[in-house]
């Protein structure tokens, strides 16, 4: 099974959301990405269409927004 990847930007938003994809999902069927931190995934993150973080891309390619945290915009500065 392919991995779902949540990406976030380190906010307490993104973190808390992070830690219940975890808890619902498991660490091992997810990939996290702080875009903050790996600013050359952000094109891949929104070529795939996030349009904000914290949001979980999942194995099908579907882009699920989780609780607003920061549009890609705010993210790229």
């Amino acid at each position: 099974m392919e991995k779902s990847i949540f990406y976030h930007a380190g906010c307490p938003v993104c973190l808390s959301a992070e830690h219940d994809i975890v808890n619902l999902i498991g660490v091992e069927s997810v990939e996290i990405v702080h875009i903050g931190e790996k600013r050359n995934r952000i094109a891949e993150a929104e070529k795939a269409g996030v349009k904000s973080v914290p949001a979980l891309l999942t194995p099908n390619g579907n882009v699920l927004h989780i609780n607003y945290g920061a549009s890609m915009a705010d993210v790229k500065g």
